[in-house]
């Protein structure tokens, strides 16, 4: 048998309940994501929950951003350890996955999509205009991201060099 939530008597204060807020207003980019550099994937990204040191908001399984694309520009193929899942907020969203993201399908404002663990994945905004989309990452740690041969050598070539494979 599952547990139930007791009712309790917990009734934190307007400020304590204040201080689990990340106002969109007081959230910057974050710059840490070397793969936003490579053409094509120019994108802004605000971290909104995860770990202390990076987000503005603790959370202990889960992480969540906000991301930005301009009219065809996306996150490229890249694999997490964890699942991760996107909501479309505004305009029209490729998902694509598979070894060299041969696959696809297309999302829709508030169209949910969860992508397994250990399935290469990539996002791309095919709106003709600026859209938003949530980024959710399971896990304590999803940022050990690996990308495929592909996207390293498109990375080199713009000069940068991401990360070694964990």
């Amino acid at each position: 048998m599952s547990a139930t939530a007791p009712i309790t008597d917990a009734n934190p204060t307007v400020e304590e309940m204040e201080a689990r807020v990340a106002r969109f207003a007081a959230l910057r980019p974050t710059d840490d994501y070397v793969d936003a550099r490579i053409p094509g994937s120019e994108r802004t990204t605000y971290r909104v929950l995860g770990n202390a040191a990076d987000a503005p908001l603790a959370a202990g399984d889960f992480h969540l951003n906000l991301v930005r694309c301009a009219p065809g520009k996306s996150a490229p193929l890249h694999n997490h350890l964890t699942q991760e899942v996107f909501i479309a907020l505004t305009g029209t969203w490729e998902v694509f996955w598979g070894p060299q993201g041969e696959r696809s399908l297309v999302l829709e404002r508030w169209d949910t999509v969860s992508v397994p663990p250990g399935v290469s994945r990539g996002f791309r905004n095919v709106s003709a205009e600026d859209a938003w989309l949530i980024g959710i990452a399971g896990g304590n740690d999803p940022g050990n991201i690996n990308w495929p041969e592909s996207v390293r050598a498109a990375a080199r070539a713009a000069g940068l060099e991401l990360p070694a494979a964990p």
